[in-house]
């Protein structure tokens, strides 16, 4: 499994992300020529080499007219990235990245995601960013992100189109509610919101404690060129050494008698929207003979507040019991097949030097209701063409 470890020297922007890919190894051209197949108008993508601390490392130019529009809704830009027609696995994560920050401004601003007007996020530089990562992952065939803790500035302050705001901006904070953080002495806006959101969208967390064989390495710089650290992140790309991946996850559990059957679906849902990995029930006899469940999620210590909060508001338990646990996985990855279907997004599992491929749910309820028909038979279609494609 192609991993991408985000080490995070100062800080982290949507520009100095797509930089540290293409010093890695994406091809600019390439990376512009995908990137222009966005409907957001004219823009030009250039790069070129910079000295950071005597580093060499490339830095990023998004060139865009003054008369482009500003500021976009959430629902537009999912739509202008879905219009692109990039694979379903690009699509989602840029997507993904966009969703972070519109619920993190929805917080921020007391309302909902989808009437959050993105300004400086909703730009043209800020889509390209963001899709650009998207693609440069697929590209490199990157199937997993980590990062270190990621550091911020303090003490200053940033103009942006509400007006002046603190260093960390509360955009950025919220973002990485539950994230490992550094808050360092320097004044500058280190980490912006759209660096924010990439890594709480793709990161898995921390790097596990395992051996990794680096195959590049690549360097994004900033703009601003400070004097207390190098403005660059650095991006490790390489395989784990160990055949089994291993991560530590919190188990969250609590046990249930008093509601409504019909809305456990429901909660599952939620669980797993605010960051749960996995979520279960489990039928059970209670004390005095009662029928009652056992809700389970399992969920990485970033996201553990997010999870919690969500137990308590969507059930109605009074007590939650939270243990820690390993788990050892089988490598996977995400691929993008052509069927008779269309082009689907499936999961790759590794085991004992074979590849089996297993179709996404969401692709084949996705692909029925778009064609009308039954989910048994769109999974016996992928999973048919699909053994001539591992």
């Amino acid at each position: 499994m192609k991993t991408a470890y985000l080490d995070i020297i100062s800080g982290i922007a949507g520009d100095m992300t797509i930089a540290a890919f293409v010093s890695a190894g994406v091809p600019l051209d390439t990376l512009a020529k995908e990137l222009r197949r966005l409907p957001v108008g004219p823009f030009e993508l250039s790069g070129s080499h910079v000295t950071r601390s005597g580093i060499d490392a490339v830095h990023i130019d998004v060139m865009v007219p003054e008369t482009a529009p500003a500021h976009r809704h959430l629902k537009e830009i999912v739509s202008l990235i879905a219009e692109a027609g990039y694979s379903p696995l690009t699509t989602s994560r840029a997507s993904k990245i966009f969703q972070v920050l519109a619920a993190a401004e929805a917080r921020v601003h007391n309302t909902t995601p989808e009437k959050i007007h993105f300004h400086e996020v909703g730009a043209v530089d800020a889509i390209v960013d963001i899709v650009g990562t998207a693609l440069c992952l697929e590209m490199l065939g990157i199937d997993e992100v980590y990062s270190s803790a990621v550091k911020v500035g303090h003490g200053g302050t940033v103009r942006a189109a509400h007006g002046t705001l603190p260093v960390p901006t509360p955009a950025t904070m919220e973002i990485l509610r539950g994230y490992p953080v550094l808050l360092t002495e320097i004044p500058h806006e280190l980490t912006t919101p759209t660096g924010a959101a990439i890594i709480a969208a793709l990161s898995s967390g921390m790097l596990p404690d395992l051996p990794m064989s680096v195959e590049s390495i690549g360097y994004g710089a900033g703009t601003a060129d400070f004097r207390e650290v190098p403005n660059l992140l650095r991006i490790l790309i390489g395989e784990p050494a160990d055949a089994e991946l291993h991560d530590d996850v919190l188990v969250i559990e609590t046990n249930i008698d008093d509601m409504n059957p019909e809305i456990y679906p429901y909660v599952l849902e939620k669980l797993l929207a605010s960051g749960a990995q996995e979520a279960y029930l489990t039928p059970v006899i209670m004390k005095k003979g009662r029928p009652g469940i056992v809700l389970t999620a399992l969920v990485n210590r970033m996201k553990l507040d997010d999870v919690i909060r969500c137990f308590h508001t969507e059930t109605t338990t009074i007590g939650l019991r939270i243990r820690p646990a390993n788990r050892r996985k089988l490598p996977r990855r995400q691929r993008t097949i052509n069927t008779t279907l269309g082009p689907v997004s499936v999961k790759v599992i590794e085991r004992d030097g074979k590849e089996t491929i297993t179709p996404e749910y969401e692709e084949c309820r996705r692909i029925a209701i778009e064609r009308h028909l039954p989910l048994v038979t769109v999974y016996r279609i992928i999973e048919q063409e699909a053994r001539g494609q591992a």
